[in-house]
């Protein structure tokens, strides 16, 4: 759409310049010759710019800028006077003016100004778009369900969003703990201020320090300047520390501090700096095992929990698979997903699958599907271990009358799955740590337990 620009001036001939002008590079023009008029337009058209004499009869330029911000605060206004003072500059500029020009002007200024002033407001009219945008993605339609499990999730969401309390998420890979975060910040009153992400398992160890606190110039090899870290950047938001186990123990003691004093210090530098971020972190792993382990600082994790929020795997709620496969197929066709586009028989296999990689597994599956199936899900569609009888571990067992051993029936049941999972690996721990979903280091310590650690043919 063409730009729609308000002419305002008690001079006739400067309006019709203008007007000529502007038209001729293709905007839209209006024209008022006092304030009075032209508030009266205002209230009744949008305008993305107005240019306004500063000295006219009535109202003067300064009052119709004052009034135009009360008005309508996104709208650009450029000045324009034939007696140009430093102090008028400087009150229009207070005044939320884009810009200040004086009588005679050449025609390139007043044209590059107008340009400017027209690709500002557009970045304004952009940033609210993207900010309600982002609201509306992360309010709770980022994650999708209806399942008892996931409204317990949404009441929690809206509780924590208010306060400035740490939380820490649970739950496997791929249940959605990053949109649970962001949920949590767009729900907030932070919700305009910086949200930032960061992978800590993503970063090597020499690194991480660096991007979390920053550093100074010359501090180590390759700080060829200063720089802020994630702390300093996300001043006044939220700060998502995901796959928090991972840190490195000796850098979780100053994590520690930053959380307790809230003031962040740059490797090299000599002064802290105060930092308004809230915390919230997550992990796939058990940091309480973590902890027992000695891998991770029991009062850093008591800092960390101050609420606890677990993410439900899909197995826990299979009720919202449907919901998710729609919500799925809207996202890659880019249109309402009809009744046609998914076999009924195709959505019963899918509701049976366990899903180790959780709602991304999910995610991944329609997308494939949708390709193969030339934009339909079909049962012929489907990956081959959709279609296979799924393995599940039985957990219909009775409790005995004369009641039982809990821990040590578990125990033998966890010690036959560590055994089993050597077995299938060739001894190999690694492997095996990961056929059972868990860390090296949490494999080992439940070696240790059990007193398998130092068996002959046992291999990292």
């Amino acid at each position: 759409m063409q730009p729609h620009i308000l002419i305002v001036d008690d001079e006739l001939s400067m309006r019709e310049f203008l007007g000529i002008l502007l038209q001729r590079e293709g905007y839209r023009t209006s024209e008022a010759d006092t304030a009075e008029v032209a508030l009266s337009m205002l209230e009744k058209n949008d305008y993305d710019l107005v240019i306004s004499d500063v000295s006219m009869p009535g109202l003067g330029g300064l009052v119709l800028l004052e009034r135009i911000k009360q008005l309508t605060p996104e709208t650009s206004v450029l000045m324009v006077t034939a007696f140009s003072t430093a102090e008028q500059a400087v009150e229009a500029m207070k005044l939320g003016a884009y810009d200040y020009i004086a009588k005679p002007f050449r025609v390139e200024e007043i044209k590059v100004l107008i340009r400017n002033a027209l690709e500002k407001r557009d970045l304004q009219r952009e940033n609210v778009r993207l900010r309600q945008e982002v609201r509306g993605r992360y309010d709770f339609s980022g994650l999708i369900g209806k399942s008892r499990a996931m409204r317990d999730i949404y009441s929690l969401i809206e509780k924590v969003a208010a306060s400035v309390a740490s939380v820490l998420i649970l739950g496997e890979s791929g249940t959605g703990k990053e949109l649970a975060a962001r949920a949590i910040h767009y729900n907030s009153p932070r919700r305009d201020r910086p949200f930032i992400a960061v992978n800590c398992g993503a970063i090597p160890e020499t690194l991480i320090e660096s991007e979390l606190f920053g550093h100074k110039k010359g501090s180590f090899t390759g700080a060829i300047c200063d720089r802020a870290g994630l702390f300093e950047q996300a001043d006044g938001g939220t700060l998502f520390l995901d796959e928090i186990g991972e840190i490195p123990l000796q850098l979780q003691a100053k994590l520690l501090r930053v959380l307790q004093e809230r003031e962040v210090r740059r490797i090299g530098g000599s002064e802290d700096k105060r930092v308004d971020v809230r915390i919230v972190a997550a992990s796939n792993r058990n940091l309480e095992e973590h902890v027992k382990e000695g891998c991770f600082r029991e009062d850093l994790f008591y800092r960390l929990n101050v609420v606890e929020l677990r993410m439900p795997s899909l197995r826990e709620r299979p009720e919202d698979i449907p919901l998710l496969v729609e919500h799925f197929v809207t996202k890659f066709t880019q249109q309402p997903c009809r009744h046609d586009v998914v076999a009924p028989e195709a959505v019963k296999l899918l509701s049976t699958y366990h899903y180790p990689g959780n709602v991304r597994e999910l995610e991944n599956i329609v997308e494939r599907c949708l390709i193969i199936g030339n934009n339909a899900i079909t049962v012929d569609s489907l990956p081959s271990q959709l279609k296979r009888p799924q393995s599940t571990v039985a957990t219909d067992q009775e409790l005995p009358e004369g009641g039982m051993d809990l821990e040590g029936y578990l125990d033998a049941v966890e010690k036959r799955f560590l055994l089993q999972a050597l077995q299938k690996t060739g001894g190999v721990k690694k492997k095996a740590a990961e056929l059972l979903g868990m860390s090296f280091r949490s494999f080992r310590y439940r070696l240790a337990k059990f007193g398998m650690d130092e068996e002959p043919g046992l291999g990292d």
